[in-house]
């Protein structure tokens, strides 16, 4: 089942930050800290009365203003409320329901997505309750009154929250075909990408800037398969007051096409070169266990010598140490070159996501690395690994018991992943570790 998506909207100043903060550091999944992965702040793991989602926080709406950054900040907002489940629409107490806030109700009812209406920095309940009854002048039902800052009532907004979400989600019936995330800069040629696999123009392609400006699921076919498309828009800079904005502005789109994704093709510019935008879109994919494929678009457009190709893998490795897993191919959406082995790796990628292997033969090959490398120690206690179990798939997840989970240093856990992938393949996916203790026997 794809992750819903709450999105957090309101006014500036009425603590909508101060609510994602409190929501994320309080119930944030656990994610590794892996070496090169690049985090944006502005989205969060959730997890909520067996509930797992995606939370999004947006700069203040601003309804009517000629402010450049205020102009990109309700734009963004926008983005997030097209491609939010549930929408958490903030209010501030304090001062009251406002003409702004009208605006923005009136904006969220055009958006036909369920509201829950957020009452923040109530304090003292008791004495700003009639102040709370206020908001139900706005028509979206009833407000619930919370302080942010004191961490009351969010439990009771978070119930209403998740009351909303479709756990028989109709986005379902599709989810049977795999879902490829086509993502990247704009201007990568990902539009292209896929009116080339179309063989139609059933996406708008141009050369402005972030003309794609929502995820177009489209249906493709390749030898006798079927496959579901994700067009996104990438990240745009352009000068520095709108920097935060349209980074904002897209990773929103990229995020929530990640989440509904089994795979992603990562488009790279071969004029520009991998750069730090393209690394952070790829960490996001390689933080949730998608599948991944790096595509080199626009390979026909720079003149190559036999060591050029070379020399843009290593920059890619380079500068994506912590996805070298992911296949690499040289492509053209423009002339159609190698676009059959885009579908290869693809068909390969989908497999190693969800590849599983047995227990017994797991053992067998963690044995064997222990006894070519030996496990760390320190003050003379030495890591202990005892047994090794497959808990899941999308992405492959590991189970290792241990005597000491603070033994396990990060070089050492690469190493028994190395081993494995050496063993089993795994190409194109992440695999994930947890690690647990057990007791040693009669101790």
């Amino acid at each position: 089942m794809s992750r819903e998506v709450v999105a957090i909207v309101g006014r500036p100043n009425v603590g909508k930050s101060t609510l994602f903060n409190k929501l994320a550091g309080a119930k944030i999944s656990i994610v590794e800290d892996t070496p090169g992965v690049t985090r944006d702040r502005i989205y969060a793991d959730v997890e909520w009365l067996n509930h797992n989602f995606t939370i999004i926080d947006t700069g203040g709406i601003e309804p009517t203003t000629d402010d450049k950054m205020l102009s990109y900040m309700r734009k963004q907002a926008e983005v997030a409320i097209d491609t939010a489940n549930v929408i958490v629409f903030v209010v501030d107490v304090k001062s009251g329901l406002t003409d702004a806030d009208y605006k923005v109700a009136d904006m969220l009812r055009r958006a036909h997505k369920p509201v829950v209406l957020c009452v923040n920095k109530v304090d003292n309940r008791e004495k700003l309750q009639y102040d709370v009854f206020e908001f139900y002048n706005l028509g979206l039902g009833e407000p619930y009154a919370i302080s942010s800052a004191q961490s009351t009532g969010i439990g009771d907004m978070l119930d209403e929250v998740v009351s909303h979400f479709n756990e028989e989600n109709a986005d379902n019936i599709e989810l049977d075909l795999p879902r490829i995330a086509v993502i990247g800069k704009p201007n990568v040629g990902k539009s292209s990408l896929i009116n080339k696999l179309l063989g139609e123009e059933r996406v708008i392609v141009s050369d402005i800037a972030g003309t794609t400006r929502d995820a177009v699921d489209t249906v493709v076919k390749y030898n006798g398969n079927e496959y579901i498309f994700v067009d996104t828009a990438g990240l745009r800079r352009k000068n520095k007051i709108e920097k935060e904005g349209l980074e904002r502005y897209s990773i929103i789109r990229t995020v929530s096409a990640i989440e509904k994704c089994d795979i992603v093709v990562l488009l790279i510019d071969a004029v520009e070169g991998i750069t730090e935008q393209d690394a952070k879109i790829a960490g996001i994919a390689h933080e949730r266990g998608k599948g991944a494929i790096i595509a080199v678009n626009k390979w026909d457009a720079i003149e190559k010598d036999d060591k050029t190709m070379y020399k843009y893998l290593g920059n890619v490795d380079t500068t994506l140490s912590y996805m070298t897993y992911a296949p690499k191919i040289f492509i053209s959406a423009l002339t159609g070159l190698r676009i059959n082995k885009l579908f290869e790796n693809i068909d390969i990628v989908i497999q190693n996501h969800a590849l599983r292997v047995s227990t017994g033969v797991l053992n067998d090959v963690l044995y064997d690395a222990t006894a070519m490398n030996q496990p760390p120690s320190d003050k003379g206690k030495r890591l202990k690994l005892y047994y090794m179990t497959q808990v899941s798939i999308k992405p492959p997840t590991f189970i290792i018991f241990v005597n000491d989970k603070s033994l396990m240093h990060f070089s050492y856990k690469r190493y028994i992943e190395n081993r494995i992938r050496e063993s089993f393949g795994f190409r194109g996916t992440p695999i994930h570790f947890i690690i647990r203790e057990r007791k040693e026997k009669g101790k």
